[in-house]
């Protein structure tokens, strides 16, 4: 069966000529149907004539997706939804609902093989890749409750689980499929895509000159402390990434956000965040301070609130942009893949 969530508009539109015989508008209708419309059955797409309906109907599938489960925070209006797959698969999307507007987290991959010390989405390992069409599911889930209150989503942030240069080609054709003005038309610089570190990622997306936001997973700021959180630092260690980095920031003139992590008497001394700050100046980028999620099966301790503070006022000292990031969704299994990891659990 195919897939449609799959299919780019101009895939779509190939598919329908050489399958159906069909002209390039009926692939626009059935395109606005499954984005602007969000219908759930060939039956709903209306103008479209029966016979096609009933061909559509034999051949294709609108999306696999269920909802295996979903939590709602008390605290903050962020949903967790975990969704499964017909092969017996689950991963998690979040939406996070903010006042300048509605975000949602996708899952690049089913686990993640990166091995990041902190992280519960490395927890078992990774099972396999996300198909672009099973990446746009989880962005319909969120988008479908949105609609209940006539809003839509505002940003996408490819943070899930999973490592998104780790399935680059699935991962851009679902950027191009939801940004297709045609479709859900979220732009791409509306869209961030977050990396531990894979350097021919980051090259290669340079050099294809797309628009989104790049987010580096930095989380310490030398090899060595680097290299016992993130084991990928042993294959491309933080000088060849930052050469990466300033290459992107040269052909894009783009910022780049980096992403760190917070751990407790591991890498959020005074110390470290002069390194840090030493190690980026001149390139221009703003840092995320990330106070780390508890994680049972993880034996990290969170930073303490003030030097939390203490470790941003130094950045600031030192010239470095940098934010604390709000926390959301902290009593529903906020850590990234933490849901899918109790989900498992209770499987086993």
């Amino acid at each position: 069966m195919v897939h449609l969530y799959d299919f780019t508009l101009a895939e779509l539109t190939a598919w329908m000529k050489e399958e159906h015989g069909e002209p390039a508008y009926r692939a626009r209708q059935v395109f606005e149907w499954l984005y602007q419309k969000r219908v759930t059955s060939f039956e709903a797409m209306t103008n479209l004539p029966k016979s096609l309906r009933a061909k559509l109907e034999e051949t294709c599938v609108l999306g696999t997706a269920q909802e295996v489960t979903h939590q709602e925070s008390k605290v903050d209006p962020t949903t967790k939804f975990l969704l499964g797959w017909p092969d017996g698969v689950t991963v998690e999307t979040v939406l996070m609902q903010h006042n300048y507007g509605n975000s949602v987290c996708v899952s690049s991959q089913v686990g993640c093989k990166m091995g990041c010390t902190f992280c519960a989405s490395t927890l078992g390992g990774m099972i396999r890749q996300m198909r672009a069409g099973e990446i746009v599911e989880q962005l319909l889930f969120s988008q479908r409750l949105l609609d209940e209150k006539g809003e839509r989503v505002s940003s996408v942030v490819l943070m899930g689980s999973g490592e998104p240069m780790d399935n680059y080609d699935q991962v851009m054709r679902f950027v191009e499929i939801i940004s297709d003005p045609q479709g859900l038309g979220i732009g791409q610089r509306h869209i961030t895509i977050s990396t531990v570190g894979l350097v021919p990622g980051i090259k290669r997306l340079a050099d294809e000159g797309r628009t989104m936001t790049l987010a580096v997973s930095l989380h310490a700021p030398n090899d060595e402390l680097r290299s016992s959180m993130m084991p990928v630092n042993k294959a491309y260690p933080i000088a060849k990434l930052m050469d990466a980095c300033h290459y992107y920031n040269q052909k894009t003139g783009k910022r780049i956000s980096f992403e760190y992590a917070l751990v407790g008497g591991k890498n959020d001394s005074l110390e470290c965040a002069k390194e840090l700050a030493d190690l980026l100046r001149g390139l221009p980028c703003h840092v995320n301070l990330i106070p780390v999620n508890y994680v049972p099966e993880r034996d990290v301790q969170r930073t303490a609130k003030k030097q939390i503070y203490a470790f941003w006022n130094a950045l600031q000292d030192y010239g470095v942009n940098a934010t604390i990031r709000r926390e959301m969704g902290h009593d529903i299994a906020a850590a990234c893949g933490q849901l899918r990891a109790e989900h498992m659990k209770q499987r086993a």
